[in-house]
């Protein structure tokens, strides 16, 4: 086993790593770093692959494990930071319903190793996903926690209104549920490859032109608008 063919296994690891550190700032109520823990995981999931191909060491264990590593950093790291928001880590556990309340989203940990797991062996995703991939429900989840926080000039109202998300314990359990079906639903949205006819090219530059452009603009309170214009565009170029 060549040094060569674990570089992109070391990149993924990395990834795995990074959700598991951003678990831990999580329980220390530093939503902040937990997120931004997240997105360095997805720039490791986003090499590891790139960097496979181009070694030429594409391999199964490095497909099994990407989807290990996407498991904690897209899946149970997303899950902490709306715990964190319902203020699991801040207050001792007193079993009861309102207990049940705060913990609902972790079911979204559930949905995502489901539609990982179901990803490696659904061969309809090879160019295009068949659910909310988990990068997207995770990049919703790190927006939230980074809203207000990189110096961009953001949106006062949006800013307000993800605030009040963030601090409504109905809004991030109803969030969690709607995300985690979607994660599992059976709706064909695009993957960002470009391949497939024109139309789908041309809708897929248009999201990744607009998606900068408005996060040049406005920053982390631009990404759930960025994702609502994602599905709309995955729902009208099939």
């Amino acid at each position: 086993m060549s040094l060569k063919s674990q570089i992109p296994n070391l990149l993924t690891l990395s990834n795995l790593l990074s959700g598991v550190l951003s678990l831990y700032f999580c329980s220390q109520n530093q939503p902040e770093i937990a997120a931004w823990l997240i997105l360095a995981g997805a720039g490791f999931d986003f090499f590891d692959g790139l960097v496979a191909r181009a070694l030429g060491v594409s391999g199964e264990l490095g497909k099994q494990l990407d989807s290990l590593a996407d498991v904690v950093s897209f899946g149970v790291a997303p899950s902490f930071l709306a715990l964190q928001f319902n203020g699991v880590f801040e207050q001792e556990f007193v079993l009861g319903w309102g207990a049940l309340a705060l913990f609902l989203p972790i079911l979204m940990a559930g949905f995502s190793a489901y539609r990982l797991g179901k990803f490696n062996i659904d061969t309809r995703q090879s160019t295009g996903f068949i659910g909310l991939p988990t990068p997207a429900n995770a990049l919703f989840w790190v927006s939230i926690a980074l809203v207000g926080t990189a110096g961009f000039v953001e949106l006062d109202f949006l800013n307000n209104a993800l605030t009040y998300f963030k601090e409504s314990t109905g809004l991030v359990d109803f969030a969690s549920i709607i995300l985690g079906i979607l994660l599992v639903a059976e709706i064909p949205l695009l993957a960002l490859k470009f391949s497939g006819d024109a139309d789908r090219k041309k809708s897929k530059i248009a999201l990744i032109i607009t998606g900068l452009g408005l996060f040049l603009l406005f920053g982390f309170s631009s990404i759930p608008i960025v994702l609502l214009l994602y599905f709309i565009l995955s729902l009208i170029s099939k």
